[in-house]
């Protein structure tokens, strides 16, 4: 399992403006769970940031879950915008967020659009599949 050092103090990788350890690294240690899918897909982009996949691999819906995750070593995430959300909330059992995510690979700029699906599994909510968009 390799990770990249985030310190406890640096701003959180997924926007918010918290530190790494009041925001998504509260999630990440297991201390604290996503109360909506937006907070999920913001905590997976930061463990995409940080390399952590055992929390990916955790938060992913067993039906559509891989063995592994193949991190990038070329490959840093720079940033998220969450375009638009639906459902979500403590009385559904379902939720999409739309996101953009900006990365650098080799020097280049790149981002990923993506509208993903979560559902709810033992009461958590986890990543199940997204349709990859321009």
């Amino acid at each position: 399992m390799s990770r990249r050092t985030t310190e406890p103090t640096s701003p959180c990788p997924c926007g918010l403006p918290a530190t790494y350890a009041q925001c998504c690294g509260r999630l990440h240690s297991g201390q604290a769970a996503a109360a909506t899918p937006e907070g999920l897909m913001r905590s997976r982009y930061a463990a995409f940031a940080v390399e952590d996949e055992a929390y990916l691999l955790r938060t992913w819906h067993p039906r559509t879950r891989p063995p592994g995750i193949g991190f990038d070593g070329g490959m840093r995430w720079t940033g998220l915008e969450i375009l638009g959300t639906g459902e979500g909330s403590a009385f559904h059992r379902t939720g999409t967020v739309t996101f953009r995510a900006r990365y650098t690979e080799g020097g280049r700029p790149g981002s990923l659009h993506e509208h993903s699906r979560f559902e709810r599994v033992d009461g958590a909510w986890v990543y199940v599949d997204g349709d990859i968009g321009e």
